[in-house]
This record gives C-alpha cells, structure tokens and sequence, in this order.
C-alpha cells in the first residue's frame, strides 16, 4: 500500500487539499494520505523544510512526500522528483530540497510528464499526482523525466563558526513560540569542547549560561536553552512564549560564545 504525505500551504479553508486527496484515491487505489500541515505561511519554504525534515525519518521507507509550497515551475525552478534515503519527495527545486537532506541524494530526475489539464496553476494535482502514480506502480524514476543532477541550494542551516563562538540565526518558531536555532549539538560540542558559554541575543540581559534536559528542568516562567529532537538548539521558556517574550524572530542572530580561558 502507498504511503503519500502532503506538506502545504493551502491552509484548511480552501479546495485544494481536498482535490489533491481525490485524484490520489483515484489513481492509487488504495493509497494511504497523510498531512503532515496545510499551515506552512505562504510561499514559506524554510518553514515547510524545518518541518518535513524532521516529520519524513519517521515515515516507512518507500513513502512518497508531495511538497506543495511555491510549486510553480519556472526554468529555473523546475518540477523534480528525488530519491533521497530510501524515500520519494515530489516539489518545485526552489531550494527546498536542500533545506531537508543534510546528505547526498540518491537520485533525481526533471519531471516530464504530460498533465491532463490545459491548466498550470495547480501543478500538485495535475502534476505531482501523476508522478506519485508512477512511484506507486513500480516505474523507475528515468521513465519519468530526465537526470537534474545539481539542486538548487538555500544555505539556511549553516551557522558561522570561530575559535570562540558560534553565530547561528533563528531558523523556526513552532507554536509553542519555542525558537529553533541554525546550531546542531555536535557542533555546539565540536567548538565548545567543554568550555563555559554564553548565548546571547536579541535581550542582553536575558543571555543563558547553561543547558538544560527538558523544559520542566526549570521553574515555570523560566527561560532555558536546550537541544530537543530536532538535533537543534532550541531557546525556550518552561509554558511561555519564548519568541514574543524575548523579541525573537525568524532570521535573528543567536551567538554562543566559549570562554577564552
């Protein structure tokens, strides 16, 4: 049985999830959807990344993932369909796709399928279905289109590193208003060998010196820093509002910095 997710950002009160979900099921008889969000904000592909990046591990290998942010196709921005780690993901290579895989793909190809609509707005239904088809019947990838051998890249969870500190950026906001922050824990150990640090932004006076296991390991209302599932550092505070209470933003720098001695 197929296993299809959509991440989008349709949101919930329009038609579109509702058509994708009906030309699944008629060209994939018995196929399994799955929504990971209809929330991503508009045209929002950082936020669509930081989510499917750390929702797809999850899912069996074999699944296939349609991305339906920002999908129209462009000569520079083409549809494609990507192997990566044993899965299938199906978008626009507006740089999303190298937001979600930390490593290599396998495979990837420029999608060339004719689709039955004389339309081009809607290029999730018309065309990501019809590849996801292909997936689900046993096609081989090059049936489909054509080698896309470089994708379009998006350095966003790349933070700048030296000797003493770590200039990261806040790359995510989840709706608990905790801040996810471009640093991972092996790099905060590779710079940091075991040194004391300051992690300092936007509220001087709100800086943390240290981490934390899980949001309760502080008092209610209590600022911490911790890394969560997500691999990344994350600036929370224990039932608060982390980015409203402490100014942070998407795209804010966040610096940690080791003591010299």
């Amino acid at each position: 049985m197929a296993i299809i997710t959509l991440t989008t950002d349709w949101g919930s009160g329009n038609h579109y999830a509702g058509a994708v979900k009906g030309a699944l099921l008629q060209q994939i008889p018995g196929v399994q959807i799955i929504d990971v969000t209809h929330n991503i904000a508009c045209f929002d592909i950082m936020q669509a990344s930081f989510i499917l990046r750390n929702v797809y591990p999850e899912f069996p290998k074999g699944t296939i993932h349609l991305l339906g942010v920002n999908t129209e196709a462009g000569i520079d921005t083409p549809h494609i369909l990507v192997h990566h780690d044993g899965h299938y993901f199906i978008g626009a290579d507006n740089g999303i796709f190298s937001l979600i895989f930390d490593t290599p793909h396998s495979e990837a190809v420029e999608l060339d399928i004719i689709q039955d609509s004389d339309y081009f707005t809607f290029s999730t239904k018309d065309v990501f279905v019809k590849a996801a088809a292909m997936i689900a019947a046993g096609k081989p990838l090059k049936e489909m289109g054509h080698p896309h051998t470089a994708l379009n890249e998006r350095i966003a969870f790349k933070p700048v590193v030296y000797p003493e500190k770590i200039v990261g950026k806040v790359i995510f906001i989840d709706g608990y208003e905790n801040v996810f922050v471009n640093i991972d824990k092996k790099l905060f150990r590779e710079v940091g060998k075991n040194r004391k640090f300051v992690i300092g932004f936007r509220l001087p006076g709100e800086a943390i010196r240290q981490l934390h296991e899980s949001y309760s390991d502080v008092v209610t209302g209590e600022r911490l820093a911790l890394f969560g599932t997500s691999g990344f550092l994350e600036i929370a505070i224990n039932q608060g509002k982390a980015a409203s209470l402490l100014g942070l933003q998407i795209n804010d720098t966040v610096i940690i910095e080791f003591d010299t001695e």
